[in-house]
């Protein structure tokens, strides 16, 4: 069954929140997960992709866009972490990063999902959603309260 993080940040702002969703990739990835990225559109998935690059100095997280000639069209991709936000990745990835406000009909194909909640009013109330949605239909939803991540 498909285990599903909730990481809950102190901080409001959209930039802490994709800061923390970048280190966050990048424990996924080092610890040989690979990952998908869902993103609410297309304009977070290329800010996501532009953050992955520069996020931090020495930081590398080899990633592409779901729509990137990186990828190839009937095979896995050729990284280990993609950024989407429509249908879901080809088959491969067994980690979720979603950003999306809802839940992808697809998540249960994961072994593990992460959603990361901030005190912005609009993604409370989207992941207060979520999470309830998460727990009626039997899934095992861990918190992880995080101090000062900004």
């Amino acid at each position: 069954m498909t285990r599903i993080d909730f990481y809950i940040l102190p901080d409001t702002t959209l930039e802490a929140r994709f800061g923390f969703a970048c280190r966050l990739a990048e424990t996924i990835y080092r610890k040989g997960y690979r990952l998908h990225l869902h993103a609410e559109d297309e304009a977070m998935a290329r800010e996501l992709d532009e953050r992955l690059w520069t996020f931090r100095p020495d930081a590398y997280v080899p990633h592409a866009l779901l729509d990137s000639p990186l990828l190839g069209s009937d095979q896995e991709p050729t990284v280990p972490v993609t950024i989407g936000w429509e249908g879901p990745p080809e088959p491969g990835a067994q980690a979720l990063l979603n950003l999306h406000p809802g839940i992808p009909e697809w998540f249960s194909r994961f072994e593990r999902v992460a959603e990361i909640i901030n005190q912005h009013q609009d993604v409370l109330t989207a992941k207060r959603e979520c999470w309830q949605t998460y727990k009626k239909r039997g899934y095992p939803v861990t918190p992880h309260h995080l101090r000062g991540q900004g």
